[in-house]
């Protein structure tokens, strides 16, 4: 519960104040509404664009009044461009829980979203995140999830030339799967010769290799396939 006290300053009942000079932000995808501690400025809940312009004037307005920290919630990566620009600035920026973000009392609105943002960073200390980490964490997570989708438009390619890899071998991008398939590409188009490549450790004989190889190579599913191979290749993190 939020309450005021009489000297007109936000707390919030039997939690101490650790920020003082502390700032909410709600972030949108088109502008970004920030609160203030109302004895700092006779504006205290001001808005501002999201063009990088606008950043940099939110910045200068915050650095003017004496806010040295700057709480928000990571919303979708519209806070990315504002939280780095921030930190740049010297502030002190965290991200809190989106859980006590969504608590916000009364009616749901922007100017109460940074109200409470603010208010959860004055009385504790909000979780610090490691953006740089995060950011190489999501782009490794889209690039496992894109490598997946090219894997199996690989499967559909061999499918639709009634290539039977995934029956013979447990990992089309395995050791023999991947030998199997730049053969293909190569230009190898004979069963025997493909269940060559076959690794001493897969289960299924050269001669079921073969039979699964034996298909019709029509040239434009040779050509999805290269594609799905390259585009894994690419999207595979290193």
């Amino acid at each position: 519960m939020v309450t005021r006290n009489k000297k007109g300053k936000s707390g919030s009942a039997g939690l101490p104040i650790v920020h003082r000079h502390a700032a909410g932000l709600d972030v949108g995808s088109t502008f970004h509404v920030v609160a203030v501690p109302e004895d700092a400025n006779d504006e205290p809940v001001r808005t501002f664009k999201s063009f990088t312009g606008d950043l940099y004037r939110l910045a200068d307005w915050l650095a003017a009044i004496g806010i040295t920290t700057i709480a928000m919630e990571s919303t979708s990566v519209y806070w990315i461009p504002v939280f780095e620009i921030l930190e740049e600035r010297g502030f002190e920026v965290a991200l809190v829980n989106g859980r006590d973000a969504k608590n916000v009392p009364g009616r749901k609105t922007d100017v109460n979203d940074a109200q409470w943002i603010r208010q959860l960073s004055c009385v504790r200390t909000a979780p610090r995140k490691l953006p740089p980490l995060r950011a190489y964490l999501r782009h490794r997570e889209r690039l496992v999830e894109y490598a997946a989708s090219h894997i199996q438009h690989m499967q559909k390619s061999l499918m639709q030339m009634n290539l039977q890899l995934h029956h013979v071998v447990s990992d089309i991008t395995g050791v023999t799967g991947m030998k199997i398939i730049r053969a293909i590409l190569e230009g190898e188009r004979s069963p025997s010769s493909l269940a060559e490549f076959r690794d001493v450790r897969c289960k299924a004989s050269i001669e079921t290799i073969g039979e699964a190889l034996t298909g019709n190579y029509r040239e434009e599913h040779v050509f999805a396939l290269r594609q799905a191979v390259e585009l894994s290749q690419r999207s595979t993190f290193r």
